[in-house]
């Protein structure tokens, strides 16, 4: 299905989820139920930047838009950061990160469909989408929502690439279609297993700049993993990114590694094949930094459709890690033809402009295929 805006003036509604992505850096892969484990970690509050950029973009294409937020660190701080004067719909009980609920968030969108918005945008993962979905449901409407990525995982297809995407597409979107949006099990997730289920389909704004579903799994990379380890450098500290292919590298170099972490290890030897030692496993980012030597690589391979290899499922590998790191991406021939380019997200936009252009993607024991990120 697809339909089209019609309305003079925009009425969006902006909810907040304020500890969205606090547990990615840390190491926790989520942050649903761990919130005060990541702020023992020393997590720190990520959705409010990225809901500012997201807010800034709409203000910039659409300065009349008329915005209705949820009260505090939900909502309201974001917009008044921007230099807009939201409506303001709810008042949380909470008024720091840890403090909201879900609940919260489902107040705000029955108060944003009892004054008839276009557009629920919300700042989140997949547990704020499934959240904004079901009380859209339960209210009966068509309203769409609008994803601004701020999770640690991302597996729906109800958001924007970037926040800065999300932002124009709130502010110039004229039609709408349906989106899936999926969910994990978190513990699972953080145990090396992906369980995900479609949890809702709603009206989408539709633009290129939304990202694909996740997809899981993928062909055979042996060669590919051998290419890389006959490659390894002694003493050079290698940073290796979660997923199958760089999974498939991890046992090349003669350890199991964490499946949906990021583990450090340093190359000593390749007389006889590659040696090495795990320095450490499923590491936070505070850890990989400790653990960098003189020469670093960054090792990741690009997430299934959507084609991320920075800024979905690693956060860990921070901007702070990127600065000291060479970049090695790695992917196998059939997941780069379902990719026209490569995408980053890191949260920095310094980073992801010297990240961006044409780059080398190690593809075979000796093959390379050009790819461009963006």
């Amino acid at each position: 299905m697809v339909a089209t805006l019609c309305r003079d003036m925009r009425r969006i509604g902006v909810v907040v989820n304020p500890v969205a992505g606090m547990g990615g850096r840390v190491g926790l892969k989520g942050t649903d139920g761990k919130v005060e484990v990541a702020i023992g970690r020393g997590a720190e509050p990520r959705a409010f930047d990225r809901a500012v950029t997201a807010l800034d973009a709409l203000a910039r294409h659409d300065p009349a838009v008329e915005l209705l937020a949820a009260g505090g660190v939900m909502g309201v701080d974001a917009v008044s950061e921007v230099g807009l004067e939201p409506v303001v719909v709810t008042d949380p009980a909470g008024s720091a990160p840890g403090e909201t609920s879900a609940e919260d968030t489902h107040e705000a969108v029955r108060a944003f469909v009892d004054r008839e918005v276009d557009l629920v945008l919300f700042v989140g993962g997949d547990g704020t989408a499934v959240d904004v979905a079901n009380a859209l449901d339960e209210a009966d409407v068509e309203t769409p929502m609008l994803g601004v990525p701020a999770g640690v995982k991302v597996y729906s297809s109800v958001f924007g690439v970037t926040p800065r995407d999300a932002g124009r597409i709130a502010a110039t979107f004229d039609r709408v279609e349906e989106r899936e949006i999926n969910d994990i099990d978190e513990d699972a997730y953080r145990g090396g297993e992906v369980e995900t289920e479609l949890r809702a389909v709603r009206p989408v704004p539709v633009a290129d700049e939304l990202q694909a579903s996740k997809q899981i799994g993928g062909g055979s990379v042996e060669t590919l993993a051998a290419g890389f380890a006959d490659s390894v450098t002694p003493g050079t500290t290698y940073v290796l990114g979660p997923g199958s292919t760089v999974g498939a590298i991890k046992r090349e170099l003669g350890f199991a590694g964490s499946p949906l972490g990021v583990d450090v290890w340093r190359a000593t030897a390749t007389e006889d094949g590659p040696a090495g030692e795990l320095l450490v496993a499923d590491a936070s980012e505070a850890e990989i930094l400790e653990a960098l030597g003189e020469q670093n690589v960054a090792v990741v391979s690009p997430i299934g459709g959507q084609g991320f290899v920075f800024g979905r499922g690693n956060d860990q590998i921070s901007p702070a890690v990127l600065e000291r790191c060479d970049v090695e991406i790695v992917a196998s021939k059939a997941k780069l033809d379902e990719l026209d380019v490569l995408r980053i997200d890191t949260g920095d936009e310094e980073t992801d402009e010297t990240l961006s252009g044409w780059t080398k993607v190690r593809v075979g024991r000796f093959e390379q295929r050009m790819m461009r990120i963006r």
